[in-house]
């Protein structure tokens, strides 16, 4: 029998909700060493596909346990599983989404790693291990949030539609859950939606990404020979295709670093919270003594100007390389665009430039590799309202905005899919959690303060 919700005191809910969830963190630490052991890295020339399957499979029993009874494992297009599991919404009440993603980045190098890659290990009070913060750790805030939640509330059941949306191949960005997503509107449709794949400026700051940029990758190549030929015989006059191509990377960025792709604007100012160099250099790792780059502060460029980035190139290797004039190169180049500029024309864009600023009339080809559209989030709903408050009460204080660099291409289907909708991006990826790279850790006290500000949020929103 369902008995009468007993109705608190906003004080009163914080303190229940902060004493649960804080009994529930010894939990979440094991729970998340175990989603952590799963080498779920959605590619199975690198990792068997059963990992990706069995970590599906936790996180699916998880939710279930929790109340959410309308649960499955679907596959997508591009052979992923996505979890969804649901709660049906009481008479008059909205319906939350909560999405994260299972699938992860894979090690990299790891004799890099200070603790080994798959085991959830503590260490100077954060927790080490691929995934534990991108994005397990999120999975942990949202599953801890709903304990919370139902142990607080007892038998009365959520006060919101729930509906727990996640990915497997986020990271691969294969884009099975972006076509889901169109194709099962009903099945996914709710009022507001929590995205857990981003976090705060730092510990303890808590802060809504606002803006993510677009991304536009493309391969270069640069064709002067039949093949490579001798560089004593040949080295002056035979034109060198890697020289060519070193060249033609150099006019993206000007003397200062700024990014000068022709046709696009470079001049965009970030208006929101600023990020300090001196943090930024602490960040990023940068060494003493080298400059940041571009004429803006690091926000401007960091969130608000084109960046492009050479990811890689195809050239012979130092170790064993022979004497000869190369006849052919190639470089996968990755641009960054901003809210406001839309991939197709900033494509165009650097397709032209690279096309016209080749030298020595070498032959270059350039073929679109992959892109996804900026994304900007509305403020100012009721859902953006309410969790506007459930920030200031478990954290303490008023929550700040930022932009993110990274692309998210899911909130553009779903902006799209979901037009009235909210769409809010929080997290416990604050920079120190290292993601994509060796050593990634998340701090526990942004699992913690995540999940009381979900579950508060989940307890006052559409009342």
């Amino acid at each position: 029998m369902t008995t009468k919700r007993v109705e608190m005191t906003d004080d009163a809910r914080t303190a229940a909700l902060r004493t649960q969830v804080r009994s529930l963190m010894t939990r979440a630490k094991d729970d998340l060493a175990e989603l952590v052991s799963y080498r779920s890295v959605h590619d199975p020339r690198q990792f068997p596909a059963q990992e990706c399957r069995r970590a599906a499979q936790w996180v699916l029993d998880a939710f279930v346990e929790v109340g959410l009874t309308d649960a499955g494992l679907h596959e997508t297009s591009d052979g992923s599983l996505a979890v969804v599991a649901r709660y049906p919404a009481p008479a008059g009440a909205p319906t939350v989404l909560l999405y994260s993603h299972y699938d992860v980045q894979p090690p990299l190098d790891e004799s890099a790693w200070r603790t080994p890659v798959w085991e959830l290990t503590e260490r100077d009070g954060r927790w080490y291990g691929r995934g534990a913060a991108d994005c397990k750790g999120n999975v942990l805030a949202h599953l801890t949030a709903l304990r919370a939640l139902r142990e607080t509330l007892g038998d009365n059941g959520f006060p919101v539609g729930i509906t727990l949306v996640c990915e497997g191949s986020e990271e691969q960005g294969t884009g099975g859950l972006e076509e889901f997503v169109p194709e099962h509107a009903d099945l996914l449709r709710a009022d507001a939606l929590v995205i857990g794949d981003s976090g705060n400026a730092a510990v303890g700051v808590p802060t809504f990404t606002q803006t993510l940029r677009g991304t536009v990758n493309v391969i270069v190549s640069v064709e002067t020979l039949a093949g490579p030929m001798h560089s004593g015989m040949f080295g002056g006059p035979a034109p060198d295709a890697l020289a060519a191509l070193i060249h033609l990377l150099a006019t993206l960025r000007d003397e200062h670093g700024n990014t000068t792709v022709a046709g696009l604007p470079a001049d965009q100012v970030w208006d929101g919270t600023q990020y300090p160099p001196e943090r930024f250099r602490a960040d990023a790792g940068v060494l003493d003594g080298v400059d940041l780059l571009g004429d803006g502060t690091v926000a401007d460029m960091a969130w608000a100007r084109p960046a492009v980035t050479v990811l890689g190139i195809d050239a012979p290797n130092v170790v064993g390389a022979v004497a000869a004039v190369q006849g052919a190169a190639r470089a996968l180049i990755n641009l960054r665009i901003p809210p406001g500029i839309d991939p197709e024309p900033a494509l165009k864009a650097l397709t032209a430039h690279l096309e016209s600023n080749t030298p020595w009339h070498a032959r270059v080809t350039v073929q679109p590799d992959a892109a996804g559209a900026p994304f900007r989030s509305g403020t100012g709903g009721p859902a953006r309202r309410a969790m506007e408050a459930a920030f200031a009460a478990a954290y303490g204080r008023a929550s700040t905005t930022q932009g993110q660099g990274g692309s998210i291409p899911l909130c553009n289907v779903f902006a799209e899919t979901y037009p009235d909708a909210e769409i809010m991006l929080i997290g416990v990826e604050e920079p120190s959690c290292l993601i994509h790279a060796p050593n990634e850790s998340v701090d526990p006290g942004e699992i913690e303060n995540i999940a009381l500000t979900e579950a508060l949020f989940l307890a006052t929103y559409g009342s």
